[in-house]
């Protein structure tokens, strides 16, 4: 077989893909498979040659492609969500952070014998947290808010802030090891962080009014976005080498805490792309470490990962939440979730072939000495870090319950059926003389537009992981499941039929990749299931039993009485709804909720 770089980056792609379904599929954060990955076809196959492949390319594409992951996370910090955090996150960041650094420069060179000026550099590379690793993790872990907003932000302020400490650091080694003075390393930080600012600023002030003001056509948009990504960090790095970073997540804060600039729909074409770079940026990256490489590290460096982890990152997680509202608890998962990541990876290898060639003591063991502190903190946390949340009792309740975009009758009635049997339920909706009735059922509310802007950072979701759009009105429920898609899933967005009389329900429905899955049965829609219940249709639970199946439960529909069930409810409290496209088979000891109509109504369900 050729190893052409046409069947090699094929191959990337297949591999990356792999490596993510695998991950999927086992709950663990892709970055592990990713990396093993990679050191299998690079090292250990000697198939994949990285530095072969892309020549002196390679590390200006891993630049680029670390600013957009970059970018994509500033994009999700938003600073409503440092609400009673911010000077957790602040301390994170700075006092914290040189904790960190402190601990693991002090480690690596009493154990490995490092010279103090690379350990110096190692303890910068390796202080920082990134959002490669912490995003995937927190999807699996699902801590509570305060610990999600505080270990997110950490690790997307922290990734430019570790890559410069990690620059000025190299600076200072090489101003050390040429005879410089002290002051060229100190003024080059100041120019890094001031140069960062200035082009973040300026690039998401820029970019903010050309989206704000309709300039950039839809069409386009992703394309824009993209491009000024790599114009502001590119300029950046040329005004001043290794800002870039800085800029692009300056840039990204920025849109994201200003007004009228859509940012969802930069972060849906974002997240794609930076799961496609991340993928194939681990493998290259671990493709160039052998695992003789990290053998020969021996015990020394488990000591060193030892002291990163139960020394240094305790002391900072202290002094960064003391005096905080986080309880111990909160404190103690976000003292065990502390992963390296895609930084720490890509600036190691640079720095690491440039000391080499200046024949560096130890030098050659910078690289290996990070990725093992990768893959340690990325096994040992994956593994680790939900039964440590669940222990601590600091886990998100699965989200097996409904958000019900309306309260009106109809919303009312499903919503305490589904209460009733102990599954959780949030009524949203505008109309207060509605919601209050809901409220007086004892019902959880929410008063305002489930689409507004206020909604998406106050509405309450924990817990929840599906929609149900029962407004009174078609067109609104269509518009709030296209909107339910981006963070339920398409799969877990429902809502009645459309109830429009003498009128196909297709000249009136979206297409069907922006529908949602339609509930019940046909015909019933809002108004004919509002006027069942108004004539005395009731909505019942019946327990299913080895003497009772769903099968003679279906048999209740006799001419003098009907039975629609709409929620299938098994042993451990799960519901599933009752839809057009699915054909659910409850068992023994299920729960059936159905809507029962009675003989006095004198009504069919068509």
């Amino acid at each position: 077989m050729t190893n052409s770089p046409e069947l090699m980056l094929a191959s990337i792609g297949a591999i990356a893909m792999a490596a993510q379904w695998l991950a999927w599929k086992i709950r663990v954060p892709a970055i592990l498979i990713l990396l093993l990955s990679g050191i299998a076809v690079g090292p250990l196959a000697g198939w994949l040659n990285p530095d072969e492949l892309f020549g002196p390319l390679l590390f200006p594409v891993v630049s680029l492609a670390v600013a957009v992951i970059l970018f994509e996370g500033s994009l999700t910090l938003e600073f409503h969500q440092t609400r009673g955090l911010k000077r957790v996150v602040r301390r994170m960041v700075s006092g914290g952070l040189i904790l960190a650094w402190a601990v693991a420069a002090l480690a690596v060179h009493y154990f490995l014998d490092f010279p103090w000026d690379l350990a110096v550099l190692f303890g910068a590379l390796t202080c920082v947290t990134g959002p490669t690793v912490i995003a995937p993790l927190l999807k699996t872990v699902k801590p509570v808010a305060p610990v999600a907003h505080a270990l997110r932000w950490e690790g997307i302020l922290i990734d430019p802030i570790g890559a410069i400490l990690a620059v000025l650091s190299y600076d200072l080694m090489m101003a050390l090891r040429t005879n410089e003075t002290l002051g060229h390393a100190l003024w080059s930080l100041g120019a890094t962080s001031l140069t960062g600012l200035c082009f973040g600023l300026a690039g998401g002030w820029l970019l903010g009014m050309l989206l704000r003001r309709g300039w950039i056509p839809d069409s386009l948009l992703n394309l824009s976005v993209l491009a000024s990504v790599f114009a502001v960090f590119a300029l950046s790095n040329t005004v001043q080498s290794e800002s870039g970073l800085l800029a692009v997540t300056v840039m990204g804060i920025w849109l994201a805490n200003r007004p009228g600039i859509p940012v969802r729909d930069i972060l849906e074409f974002k997240e794609t792309l930076s799961q496609i770079l991340l993928s194939a940026l681990f493998i290259l990256l671990a493709a160039r470490v052998a695992p003789g490489q990290l053998l020969d590290l021996g015990w020394p460096a488990l000591a060193v990962l030892a002291c990163m982890l139960w020394i240094g990152r305790p002391l900072k997680v202290l002094y960064s939440t003391w005096g905080s509202r986080l309880s111990w608890r909160e404190r103690a998962l976000i003292t065990w979730i502390a992963p390296r990541g895609i930084v720490a990876a890509a600036v190691s290898a640079l720095f690491a072939l440039r000391l080499e060639s200046l024949d560096v003591p130890q030098s050659d063991r910078l690289l290996p000495m990070t990725f093992l502190v990768i893959i340690g903190t990325v096994i040992l946390q994956s593994l680790t870090a939900r039964p440590v949340a669940r222990l601590l009792k600091v886990v998100e309740p699965d989200r097996v319950g409904f958000l019900i975009a309306g309260a009106n009758p109809v919303a009312r009635a499903i919503g305490q059926a589904l209460h009733d049997q102990g599954v959780p339920v949030r009524l949203c909706d505008s109309d207060w003389y509605s919601l209050s009735k809901a409220r007086m059922m004892g019902l959880p509310t929410y008063h305002g537009n489930p689409l507004s802007e206020h909604a998406q950072r106050n509405l309450d979701t924990n817990g929840l992981g599906r929609l149900l759009a029962l407004s009174t009105r078609d067109d609104v429920n269509q518009l709030i499941m296209v909107r339910g898609r981006d963070e339920f899933g398409k799969n877990k967005v429902f809502s009645l039929p459309l109830s429009h009389d003498g009128d196909p329900a297709e000249k009136h429905a979206l297409r069907p990749e922006y529908r949602g899955r339609t509930l019940f049965a046909p015909g019933l829609g809002y108004w004919k299931l509002s006027n069942l219940l108004m004539t005395g249709a009731q909505i019942k639970a019946t327990r299913l039993s080895e003497t009772f199946d769903f099968s003679q439960y279906q048999a209740l529909n006799i001419p003098e009485r009907d039975v629609v069930p709409l929620f299938a409810i098994n042993p451990k409290g799960y519901a599933i709804p009752f839809t057009l496209d699915q054909d659910v088979q409850p068992q023994s000891g299920w729960m059936v909720i159905g809507l029962h109509v009675g003989v006095d109504t004198n009504q069919t369900v068509d």
